[in-house]
């Protein structure tokens, strides 16, 4: 049996290392499990209303008694400022690790309130996003939550 010298061991161990990495390349790229989504959809239009966002959040700091939100055994419990009346909008749950738990939920309200199922819900990380409208005033409330089941 011949010897094996520096040079032949030298570029199999740099073989081998390329093969590896290649590997975790290959399994990284087309394994759906790690597959992070950080962006939104239609980023540049959503850039372009920004000062409407910043406008609809300081009249939403304004509010003397603002949206209440609590995390309950029944799921996301949004309590609406009991002085206003005919809210209109929509309730937006962003995940920032998989764009298919993205939630957007028109509001319905019941006694001011609104509740978000648990079965919807993932654990994990959420953005809370409430765009809402009442006598031709836009509000928006935003909030991270953390979903524990």
């Amino acid at each position: 049996m011949k010897k094996l010298n520096w040079g032949v061991g030298i570029v199999i161990t740099i073989a081998c290392f390329i093969g590896f990495i290649m590997f975790f390349v290959i399994k990284m790229s087309t394994d759906k499990k790690y597959d992070h989504d950080l962006v939104t959809e239609e980023y540049y239009k959503q850039e372009l209303a920004y000062q409407d966002q910043i406008d609809a959040q300081q009249n939403s700091a304004r509010l003397a008694k603002n949206i209440q939100v609590e995390i309950t055994a029944e799921g996301i419990q949004i309590m609406f400022p009991s002085e206003k009346k005919d809210i209109k909008g929509e309730v937006s749950l962003y995940r920032p690790s998989n764009k298919k738990l993205d939630l957007e939920i028109p509001i319905s309200l019941e006694n001011q309130q609104m509740i978000i199922p648990a079965e919807k819900l993932v654990e994990g990380k959420y953005k809370l996003s409430i765009n809402w409208k009442s006598n031709e005033t836009t509000y928006l409330y935003k909030k991270d939550l953390q979903i524990r089941n």
